[in-house]
């Protein structure tokens, strides 16, 4: 007895392997990701993409490992100082804050706010 498997997805019948489950590989997919979107936690997701927008942002802002750049500028781009991966604090007792390899450093020069940045060096590691 023949029965028509139906996919999943789209609802239309299934050609092909007995064990085969969709119709195309787009079905497929587009199963597994609706699937996967439902059970991954959005606040991680939320946060990553805010980690990631950041050191986006620092990088293309430090291309020579160091410099200084106006606070509203990374403001502006969409850059968020309330969210970053690890720290690391100098011999002056500045507290410089990382995404990832790229850091900033927030300092008041002449009444306006500026970001230090940096890129994380070997030496930050003691």
């Amino acid at each position: 007895m023949i029965t028509e498997k139906r996919c999943p997805t789209c609802n239309k019948l299934v050609k092909g392997r007995i064990d085969k489950i969709f119709c195309s590989i787009y079905c497929k997919t587009n199963f597994h990701y609706n699937k996967n979107r439902q059970t991954v936690d959005k606040r991680f997701v939320l946060i990553d993409k805010i980690l990631k927008t950041n050191r986006r942002i620092l990088k293309s802002f430090n291309k020579a490992g160091k410099s200084t750049t106006r606070k509203e500028q990374l403001l502006a781009e969409g850059f968020n100082p309330n969210y970053f991966t690890n720290y690391w604090k100098n011999n002056k007792g500045d507290v410089y804050l990382f995404c990832y390899e790229f850091g900033f450093l927030e300092k008041t020069v002449h009444g306006k706010s500026k970001y230090i940045l940096v890129t994380w060096q070997d030496y930050m590691e003691s």
